[in-house]
């Protein structure tokens, strides 16, 4: 995560503006409405001057002199309408410049946040093994929220300071050298103190994105847990363990908004030593005839307006540091490898036999502890295939192999001939309709939980695929039938009417291939033999893959693989391993209560 920092604090801002590109039109308008403001905005100063100018010696004015506008009164009319002008253009393009800016902080916002996403998706489970849920909420909602933040006020500052000094400076200089460079002497020190304060802040700032991506993961996992926290009485535990979260977090926080808050003082002394310096100064050369009053009156004014926004600069490096500690983690996570590489050829699901063949397969999540060691399993198209063994045997280490949510370490899977890792992953994943064992439904109705996958479905195909799981029913009692909203995870169902809405979604997506990682582990014996008896039907012209624990679920299979510490031992149907009295006839007789 802290690859950027080392490269130098300004590459993630170099990306950032990449990126910005992309908006180039909308970044140039607002660019200009941001520089136009601030020069009008420097503007009353310079009136102030010709108002004084007319009150003192209207006779040599500048309005008098070059414009020829001879009474008092009619310069102070003109004085009046250029007032008028001048606010008016900068109230409109104050508007301006707020509409653009924010309107690209949403746009930025929410495509960063979408490609972040998108990638995130692309990466292999086994980075989401080693992450947590929590951080990469952090990174996808605070992180770029944080950068929302800086374009929608940091960025016009920058630019408004830059023209300040820019235009002031000019004038300071075109008007009287002999002053100007006594109110540009806090300059160097105010630069020299933003830039250490900039590089004192940036590990600080890093420290609390990463601590809020620890808070948040800890937040998630207790929200998740909450039953399980409930059922041990463990809320005084979990929230003694959140305070010591939160207190980190802002003990971090406090570290670094002690610095940014010492910053502004220090540079408001640096400032009153610029304008002291022009007022003694400026004021000398006025009085011995050498400055004009109205010029010297400008060159007071300019001076706060020159020095004053100086003491903005904490709150600007301030936005500025957290974008940047918040990019340096979005930009990680956008850096971080796709692993698995998208095969090339194209498989049209209709067109899916189903013959899946692995070969010598072996995996490991780590080099050094296998998996799965030398497995050959030929699953038949349009039969159903079944692989059993004890926890840990590696049944559901398979089946992601199968669906290619990891490689191989070792030998190959193919599918109707076709190396696995040559089919594109959207085609090969859409010729599978896949049940776990760890039943996951979004927050949303049963319908639309039953059609996730194939959202061009009817309700009738919706009510088809939940009769062939035995869902149907249970369905219709509910409060709100296929309406009724099932809650975050599916909390609101039993563990059993979970499974069948699984099952009912793998139905009604009606893929050649259909996979069963313990899908009737959480029903009783008479939702089993209903769904088994379903299943058998819909096991009609499809291969069909089932990983069970209760071997009377697959007790009709066509072929039956019996896996022990990742190899295949036996195989047959289950008659033939009855026969052999081994691993299998040993688990039906403990499960069956046969002697």
């Amino acid at each position: 995560m802290r690859a950027w920092y080392k490269q130098g604090m300004t590459s993630p801002l170099r990306r950032i503006l990449r990126y910005a590109s992309g908006y180039r039109q909308r970044l140039l308008l607002a660019t200009f409405y941001s520089i136009f403001n601030k020069v009008l905005d420097l503007a009353p100063p310079l009136l102030i001057g010709l108002a004084v100018d007319t009150v003192v010696d209207p006779e040599s004015s500048l309005l008098a002199t070059h414009v020829g506008v001879a009474s008092s009164s009619n310069q102070l009319w003109v004085i009046a309408a250029l007032t008028f002008l001048i606010w008016g253009g900068e109230s409109i393009t104050e508007y301006l410049f707020k509409i653009y800016w924010r309107n690209l902080a949403q746009a930025l916002q929410h495509d960063m946040r979408i490609e972040t996403y998108e990638h995130l998706q692309t990466l292999d489970l086994r980075y989401f093994e080693d992450q947590s849920s929590g951080e990469l909420m952090s990174i996808l909602n605070d992180d770029v929220n944080q950068l929302e933040r800086f374009f929608d006020v940091g960025a016009n500052e920058i630019l408004q300071l830059i023209v300040t000094i820019i235009s002031i400076g000019a004038f300071f200089f075109a008007a009287a050298p002999g002053v100007a460079w006594m109110a540009f002497l806090p300059m160097p020190i105010i630069i020299w103190g933003s830039l250490r304060f900039q590089r004192r802040m940036a590990p600080r700032y890093s420290q609390v994105r990463e601590q809020v991506g620890m808070l948040n993961s800890q937040l998630a996992n207790n929200v998740g847990g909450i039953a399980t926290i409930k059922s041990f009485t463990a809320e005084a535990f979990e929230a003694g363990r959140i305070a010591r979260e939160s207190e980190k977090y802002k003990e971090h926080n406090r570290t670094a908004i002690r610095l940014s808050a010492a910053f502004v003082p220090l540079i408001r002394m640096a400032i009153v030593c610029g304008f002291i310096a022009t007022l003694v100064y400026g004021g000398h050369l006025t009085t011995t005839g050498q400055l004009g009053v109205g010029i010297y009156s400008t060159l007071v004014f300019m001076t706060q307006r020159l020095l004053w926004p100086l003491t903005r600069m904490g709150q600007t490096l301030d936005l500025y540091q957290r974008a940047m500690a918040s990019s340096t983690r979005i930009f990680a996570l956008l850096d971080e490898p796709i692993v698995l590489s998208d095969g090339e050829t194209e498989l049209a699901k209709d067109n899916v036999q189903g013959h899946l063949q692995l070969s010598d397969v072996s995996f490991a999540y780590h080099t050094d502890i296998p998996v799965l060691s030398g497995l050959n399993i030929d699953i038949a198209a349009g039969k159903v295939t079944a692989i059993v063994g004890a926890t840990g045997a590696g049944k559901s280490t398979l089946l992601k192999l199968l669906l290619r949510f990891y490689e191989t370490t070792g030998g190959m899977i193919t599918l109707d001939g076709i190396a696995v890792p040559e089919i594109r992953m959207a085609d090969l994943r859409n010729a599978m309709a896949f049940v776990s064992q760890d039943v996951f439904l979004f927050h949303g109705t049963v319908s639309e939980n039953i059609r996730y996958g194939r959202e061009d479905a009817d309700d009738a195909a919706v009510r088809e695929a939940a009769r062939a799981a035995e869902a149907h029913e249970f369905i219709e009692s509910l409060v709100d039938g296929y309406d009724t909203i099932v809650g975050e995870r599916g909390h609101k169902l039993s563990g059993g009417q979970r499974q069948r809405i699984s099952i009912a979604r793998a139905v009604l997506k009606d893929s050649p291939i259909l996979i069963l990682d313990e899908a009737t582990s959480s029903v009783d014996n008479e939702t089993e033999a209903a769904i088994q008896q379903a299943l058998d039907h819909i096991a009609e012209d499809r291969t069909m893959i089932l990983i069970a624990h209760r071997l009377s679920t697959v007790r009709n299979a066509d072929r039956i693989y019996v896996l022990e510490d990742g190899r295949v031992v036996d195989e047959g149907t289950h008659e033939e391993l009855l026969e052999r009295d081994g691993i299998y006839a040993r688990l039906w007789r403990v499960q069956t209560g046969a002697r």
